[in-house]
């Protein structure tokens, strides 16, 4: 039983860093419509960006740490605008296959510059917070994974929060739900559809940070992976809703630690996309998710 309670502590540990990525996919998917795949390359950026960070204002204590986690943020936050600006919205009113193909050459990009700019050798993270384990009822739960646990619930909360409470959330649903009618009702959608970016991104960069913490290995084609698990999160608790990118998020970190505690631990990303395939047979629209009709 006590193993038991440890893998579903690990598993949710796990999911809430998918979660928060996937939350990005789902906002961005949520206001315009098609899937952003540079994300997972704004969240290998922002583990460099806390690798960078870390040495200059002094991270091995709660401040230091808190320090890196919002400076990465923000730099996530402005690359987010950046990439919004110069790669989509050009491409605003064209197909969302010619949008779907540019966010794939984004990534691509991203990667490369990663490379020649960071190096192609990964680089061992440096550990932001102070390193500790509690022993309750007989779980060990180590600090990074406490910290992952609160980070990860104060970023949802406060997502909640501006999305359903604020002026600009509310303009995003409006968004999200015509934007024509939006626009004509005095929102300016080009401000929201960049603040839907810098938020999401700055989501992503805090998963970069949370994921660095508990696999300290860096290297800029580590977006790949998890960003797709994070993706594969966000369709399945339905794409565009955002509970159902948590609940994704969390299902995919629990399925993967459970799996990678049994024999078949080499098959956890296939098992994990073979559930994803099990499920959008029966819920096309994801677990939380609506079908929408679409024109094609």
């Amino acid at each position: 039983m006590t193993e038991l309670l440890q893998q579903i502590l690990n598993g949710i540990s796990l999911g809430a860093i998918y979660a928060l990525i996937a939350l990005g996919y789902t906002m961005v998917y949520g206001v315009l419509r098609f899937i952003n795949f540079a994300h997972s390359d704004v969240f290998m950026v922002g583990a460099y960006l806390g690798f960078y960070l870390a040495p200059r204002v002094g991270a091995g204590g709660i401040g230091g740490g808190l320090l890196v986690l919002a400076g990465a943020m923000a730099g996530c936050a402005l690359l987010g605008v950046t990439i919004e600006k110069v790669a989509y919205r050009p491409l605003r009113g064209r197909s969302t296959l010619t949008v779907l193909i540019t966010a794939i050459g984004m990534s691509l990009f991203l990667q490369n510059v990663g490379q020649k700019v960071f190096g192609a050798n990964p680089r061992a993270f440096p550990r932001l917070f102070p390193g500790t384990q509690v022993q309750f009822a007989g779980l060990t739960i180590s600090s990074d994974q406490l910290i992952v646990l609160l980070v990860a619930l104060v970023l949802v909360a406060g997502l909640h929060f501006i999305v359903h409470h604020t002026r600009t959330g509310t303009a995003m649903r409006a968004l999200s739900f015509n934007a024509t009618a939006a626009s004509l009702v005095g929102i300016n959608n080009d401000r929201v559809i960049s603040f839907t970016f810098a938020l999401g991104s700055a989501l992503a960069g805090a998963g970069g940070i949370l994921y660095a913490m508990n696999y300290p290995s860096i290297d800029p084609l580590m977006g790949t992976l998890p960003g797709l698990k994070a993706f594969v999160a966000a369709v399945l608790g339905g794409i565009g809703n955002l509970p159902g990118a948590a609940l994704g998020g969390l299902l995919i970190g629990l399925v993967e630690t459970f799996v990678s505690g049994t024999r078949a631990s080499t098959l956890r990303d296939a098992i994990a996309f073979a559930i994803l395939i099990l499920i959008l047979l029966f819920r096309p629209a994801g677990l939380l998710g609506r079908v929408r009709v679409e024109k094609v």
